[in-house]
């Protein structure tokens, strides 16, 4: 399981692991909530838990395409 080292950076740098991935990834919040299927403030919000539970991390992760554990920095 790779993590890329600018997703790293950006967490060092006190991005949450959602925001840092989604940057990465070039995603505008925008985009994944259409994905997950809510709304732009509720994504935002998830965007700015540390640590999402579990189910949370695992509908983020499918709509970045990445794996779940990915997200658990």
């Amino acid at each position: 399981m790779m993590i890329p080292h600018e997703v790293v950076s950006r967490i060092v740098d006190g991005a949450t692991p959602i925001r840092a991935w989604r940057e990465h990834l070039n995603l505008t919040q925008d985009e994944v909530d259409k994905r997950m299927g809510i709304s732009q403030p509720a994504f935002a919000q998830q965007e700015t838990v540390a640590k999402p539970r579990k189910a949370t991390r695992e509908k983020i992760a499918a709509a970045f395409g990445i794996s779940a554990i990915q997200l658990e920095l």
